[in-house]
C-alpha cells in the first residue's frame, strides 16, 4: 500500500464494524448476508451466527410490516427511513422491543441494507409521557364525578393498561366531606368506572358498592394510602380471600397497579390498572400511575365538592321557594321550576289586598350557595315590600336599594339580579307589569293570540343607584295567560329581552290557553328544551274576573251624616249576599273607616265591599295620602279607638297608597269565629266605645 493511500474497502469495513447502530445486509430472499456487532444486541440475537437466517427468525411480531417495507425498497429502489417497529424479543418472550428501522437498496445487486436502532427504553418513556399528556388533557374537563372517572380509564386503556377501574367512597348522606387520612379497610367503595375489552368480565359491576376482601393489595392501599405494583401469580394467597371474584384475575392478569386517589390528604378511592399483555408493569410505570391518580384525584375532589355544594345550594334554593301556591280568585296558577345549576332563580305568587295578586319571577347572577342565599333575601324583601301595598314601581325601587346594599359584597357580576313583577286586579281587570333587566311577561288572549304590550326594560337590580322603573298597564279579559320566564327557559344569556325566536316558540306553545295549566307547563318544557346549565322557571297564570254582583261600590260626600247611610248600605248589601250575620261587625268596621276618612281625609269618600269566597273585604278610599296610625286610647279619652276596633274585628287590615289617594281596608274570614265572640273578648273600654 503506497504511503498516504487509504484503502476504501478497509474504511467501509471499519465503519460497518464500528457503527453503533445495527446493520444487516439482506439478499433478495430476506436472508442475512452480513451484519455488524451492534446488530447482535438490537434484538437479543442468539450467540451463534445468524448469517443465512431469514429475518423472521429474529424479528417475531415484526414480520408482516418488515416484509412490506423490504418489498417497497426492492420494487421502487428508494430507501425508507425512520420507521418504528415493535415485536417480541427472541431471547425474552415477555418483553416487547421497539426498533427504529431504515432500509437502503444495494447498488450492485438485489438486496437491502437495514439500519436498526434499539429504541425500546426511549419509546417506553415517550409512551409514558404520551399517556400522562392524555390524562392531563382529557381528565377534569367537567365538574362531574362520573365523567371525570370515565375520562381517566379511557385515557389509560389501552394505551397504558389492558383494563382500568375507579372505585370511590360514597358521599356522606349528611353532605360532610370524607375523613382525612387513610380509609378503614372495611369501608365500602362503589365501582364508578371500568374500561376493558368486551371479552373481559370485571370482578364487580359498575355501580356495585361493597368493601374489598381483606387482606388484599386493595385494602393495603386504603390502609396506608400508598400505591402498589403487584406481580400476580395464580398461587398468590390474597387471591383466596375471594376465590370466585378473583378467579379471572388470577388466570388472565399477570401484573397490576393499585393507586390510591388522594387529594388534600384524603383518600377518595382507588385506581386499579391491569395488564395481560406481553409486558408486565415496571417500576417506571408505577410513577405514571401515581401521577395519573394524583391528577384525577384533584379533579374528582373538585367535582365531589361541587356536587356537595350543588346539593346544599339546591336544598337551600328549594327551601326558600314558596310552598304550595295559594288558590286565588284572581288567577289560576301553575309553574315549572328546574334548579339545574343551583343558582338563584325564584318565583312567587303574592296575594294582595282588594283580591289583587302579584306574580314574580327573578334570577340572581351566579350559582351556588351564595346565589341561593341572596335569592332568599331578595324574595323575602320583595314579598315584604309588596305586602306593604306600595305602588309596583315603588316596590322595585326599594328592592333595587336592597340589592344595592347586597351588591357591595359581590364583585363577580356587574349586577345582583333581574326581576319581573305583574300585579293583576280581578275587579278592574287591570294588569300592571314592570321589569328590572328581565324578560318581559308573555301575554296570550283567550283565543290564543299574543297580546303585544311594550313593557319598558329597567336596569337589573343592584346595577346602578336610584334606578327608575316604568310600568306598563293594560286591561285583560278573563281567560288570558300571563307567562313569566327566566333566561334559562329561553336559552339566552342574561339578555333582558330574551331570545326572540325562543319567545315566539313559547307564544306558539301557549296558543291553546284553555288547556290545563300544569299540562301546558309540561308541554312548554318538552318543546323549549331549557338549558341544563342554568335554572329555568316558568310561572303561568290564567286570569279570572270577579263577578260584578260580588262587588258593591258607593261614593259618599265627606260629611259626618253619611256614616249612618254607609251602615245602612252595608246592611242591605250583606242581606243580599246572605251574610246578614256579619252585618253588625261589618257595620262597625265601616263606621270607623268612614269616620276616620271624613275626619282626617280629603274629598269624597269611596266605600267598596267585596265578597270573595270565604272572605269579606271592606275598603274606604279618600283623597288624602297621609296614612293612619293605630293608637291605644287612654281611659278618659272619648276617641282614638277606631283603628284598634277595626284591627280586633278583622283577620287582616292595612293601608293601600295610590298616587293621589289612600285606601284603608279590612278583611274578615267568613269561616272563622263569630264577631260576637271577638267583641266579648274586648275590654270594658273597647266595648263601651263600640
Amino acid at each position: 500500500m503506497p504511503d498516504g493511500h487509504v484503502d476504501d474497502a478497509a474504511v467501509l469495513d471499519a465503519l460497518f464494524a464500528g457503527s453503533p447502530q445495527g446493520l444487516f445486509v439482506l439478499d433478495a430472499d430476506r436472508k442475512v448476508v452480513r451484519y455488524n456487532p451492534s446488530a447482535r444486541g438490537v434484538h437479543g440475537l442468539p450467540v451463534d451466527d445468524v448469517v443465512g437466517h431469514h429475518v423472521r427468525d429474529f424479528a417475531p411480531g415484526m414480520e408482516p410490516e418488515l416484509d412490506h417495507l423490504i418489498d417497497e425498497v426492492l420494487t421502487t429502489g428508494e430507501p425508507v427511513r425512520g420507521r418504528l417497529l415493535r415485536g417480541r424479543s427472541p431471547s425474552d418472550p415477555h418483553r416487547t422491543l421497539a426498533a427504529e428501522l431504515s432500509l437502503f437498496p444495494l447498488r450492485d445487486g438485489p438486496g437491502v441494507v437495514g439500519v436498526v436502532e434499539d429504541v425500546t427504553e426511549r419509546q417506553a418513556a415517550a409512551d409514558r409521557l404520551a399517556v400522562l399528556s392524555t390524562v392531563h388533557r382529557t381528565v377534569g374537563s367537567t365538574l362531574d364525578v362520573q365523567a371525570t372517572a370515565d375520562a381517566l380509564v379511557e385515557a389509560l386503556v389501552p394505551a397504558f393498561a389492558d383494563a382500568a377501574a375507579v372505585d370511590l367512597l360514597d358521599d356522606d348522606p349528611t353532605g360532610a366531606a370524607p375523613p382525612s387520612g387513610p380509609l378503614p379497610t372495611s369501608v365500602p367503595l362503589r365501582r364508578v368506572a371500568f374500561a376493558a375489552p368486551d371479552s373481559v368480565e370485571p370482578s364487580r359491576r359498575t355501580g356495585d358498592s361493597r368493601p374489598f376482601p381483606f387482606p388484599t393489595p386493595f385494602t393495603q392501599a386504603l390502609s396506608d394510602a400508598r400505591e402498589r405494583l403487584v406481580q400476580v401469580t395464580p398461587d398468590d394467597p390474597w387471591l383466596e380471600t375471594d376465590p370466585d371474584g378473583f378467579a379471572l384475575l388470577g388466570r388472565k392478569v399477570h401484573s397490576m397497579i393499585v393507586a390510591p386517589l388522594t387529594a388534600r390528604d384524603t383518600v377518595l378511592g382507588l385506581l386499579t390498572l391491569f395488564r395481560s399483555r406481553v409486558d408486565a408493569f415496571e417500576e417506571a410505570d408505577l410513577d405514571v400511575a401515581r401521577q395519573a391518580a394524583a391528577t384525577a384525584a384533584v379533579h374528582l375532589d373538585n367535582a365531589r365538592s361541587y356536587r356537595r355544594e350543588h346539593a346544599v345550594a339546591s336544598a337551600l334554593q328549594r327551601r326558600l321557594q314558596p310552598g304550595v301556591t295559594p288558590r286565588l280568585s284572581a288567577v289560576e296558577t301553575a309553574h315549572v321550576y328546574l334548579p339545574e345549576s343551583a343558582g338563584g332563580a325564584w318565583f312567587d305568587v303574592i296575594p294582595l289586598s282588594g283580591t289583587r295578586v302579584a306574580l314574580v319571577v327573578g334570577d340572581v347572577a351566579g350559582h351556588g350557595i351564595e346565589a341561593a342565599a341572596t335569592m332568599g333575601q331578595l324574595r323575602v324583601a320583595l314579598r315584604t315590600l309588596a305586602l306593604q301595598d306600595l305602588e309596583t314601581d315603588e316596590v322595585l325601587t326599594h328592592l333595587d336599594e336592597v340589592a344595592g346594599q347586597l351588591t357591595d359584597s359581590r364583585v363577580t357580576h356587574p349586577y345582583l339580579a333581574t326581576c319581573a313583577v305583574t300585579v293583576y286586579d280581578p275587579v278592574s281587570r287591570s294588569c300592571v307589569m314592570m321589569r328590572a333587566g328581565h324578560p318581559a311577561p308573555i301575554l296570550v288572549d283567550p283565543d290564543g293570540s299574543p297580546i303585544d304590550v311594550d313593557v319598558p326594560l329597567g336596569p337589573p337590580l343592584g346595577a346602578e343607584g336610584g334606578a327608575a322603573f316604568a310600568p306598563a298597564v293594560t286591561q285583560l279579559p278573563p281567560g288570558c295567560l300571563i307567562a313569566h320566564v327566566t333566561n334559562g327557559l329561553l336559552g339566552s344569556e342574561g339578555d333582558g329581552d330574551g331570545d326572540t325566536d325562543a319567545v315566539h316558540r313559547l307564544e306558539h306553545v301557549l296558543a291553546t290557553p284553555s288547556r290545563p295549566l300544569q299540562e301546558l307547563c309540561d308541554t312548554v318544557l318538552y318543546r323549549m328544551a331549557p338549558s341544563r346549565y342554568d335554572d329555568a322557571v316558568l310561572l303561568l297564570a290564567r286570569t279570572e274576573c270577579l263577578p260584578p254582583d260580588r262587588v258593591a261600590d258607593w261614593t259618599l260626600p265627606a260629611d259626618a251624616s253619611v256614616v249612618g247611610t254607609a251602615r245602612r248600605l252595608v246592611g242591605q248589601q250583606l242581606a243580599a249576599w246572605d251574610l246578614a250575620e256579619r252585618a253588625f261587625t261589618t257595620e262597625i268596621i265601616v263606621s270607623e273607616l268612614v269616620t276616620n276618612a271624613i275626619l282626617h281625609g280629603e274629598g269624597p269618600v269611596r266605600l267598596r265591599l267585596i265578597h270573595d269566597g270565604e272572605r269579606l273585604l271592606a275598603e274606604v278610599t279618600d283623597a288624602s295620602s297621609a296614612g293612619p296610625h293605630l293608637r291605644h286610647a287612654r281611659t278618659g279619652d272619648e276617641g282614638g279607638r277606631g283603628l284598634y276596633i277595626v284591627m280586633r274585628l278583622s283577620a287582616h287590615w292595612g293601608v293601600r297608597h295610590g298616587r293621589e289617594d289612600k285606601t284603608i281596608w279590612s278583611e274578615q274570614r267568613l269561616g272563622e269565629e263569630t264577631p260576637e265572640d271577638v267583641l266579648a273578648g274586648m275590654d270594658v273600654f273597647d266595648t263601651a266605645a263600640v
